[in-house]
């Protein structure tokens, strides 16, 4: 009896001391302004495989980068109804670890063609990075690790993709109250769609809505705190990715 009463204190300790696992928030990106580009359909795939390392840390993914890029390209780029299609593929989305490091990449192509086959209109973002692989060999700090890397990723997409849809398809782009109408009858956000100037708009007309870090959103507030507070749409400079 006395034994036993001297390992319940330890008992307690240890049930003290334990942390509870570790728990992630969605990343989600549904508050972010849509892209409407002037097609009347925009079909998205996802034409990456990953290897079988790869797919075991995507496995241990909180958030799998292959479904989140997936959903955000779904919900941001949209089309505004006027003839033409699109296909926006993600060529690659990989999380790998090499020599201690978990590297990852995200590519995504966008290519549009006019209803009569004569106009197309090509764009791709680009974005990776890098950190220290936990060595803990705790599953709970890998899944940290593998989630943090995912939502750099998309962080970094968020603002790689609306600059090189501007940069260059911004003819593509629909402009004002067209594309806002369509967008806002589809189900988007008319208030949030990217509006911009055409590159050969005449003497006076209003200069491009570009969004800047810290910009309030005119469309949906971000409530989610898994992701920044910010609007994407500054330029690669905003986070730190190479200017193309």
């Amino acid at each position: 009896m006395k034994r036993l009463l001297a390992v319940l204190p330890l008992c307690a300790l240890a049930a003290c001391s334990s942390e509870p696992p570790p728990s992630f928030a969605p990343l989600d990106y549904s508050y972010l302004r849509p892209i409407v580009l002037k097609v009347a359909n925009l079909t998205v795939v996802n034409n990456y495989t990953p290897g079988p390392a790869e797919a075991a840390l995507e496995a241990q993914d909180p958030a799998p980068p292959g479904p989140t890029l997936l959903a955000m390209l779904q919900h941001r780029l949209q089309a505004s109804g006027q003839p033409g299609s699109g296909t926006v593929t993600i060529q690659n989305v990989s999380i790998t670890q090499v020599n201690g490091n978990l590297n990852g990449a995200m590519t995504v192509d966008v290519n549009l063609t006019s209803a009569d086959g004569r106009s197309t209109g090509f764009a791709e973002a680009s974005v990776n990075a890098s950190q220290t692989a936990p060595d803990s060999g705790d599953p709970a700090d890998m899944q940290a690790a593998l989630y943090q890397m995912t939502k750099t990723l998309m962080n970094q997409m968020n603002v790689q993709l609306p600059y090189q849809v501007l940069h260059n398809i911004r003819s593509w782009v629909a402009y004002g109250g067209a594309g806002a109408d369509a967008a806002s009858a589809s189900g988007g956000s008319a208030g949030g769609a990217i509006q911009a100037a055409p590159l050969n708009a005449p003497t006076g007309t209003a200069a491009p809505a570009v969004s800047t870090p810290g910009t309030p959103s005119t469309g949906a507030v971000n409530t989610n705190t898994a992701v920044p507070d910010y609007l994407p749409g500054a330029g690669p400079a905003a986070l730190g990715a190479p200017q193309q």
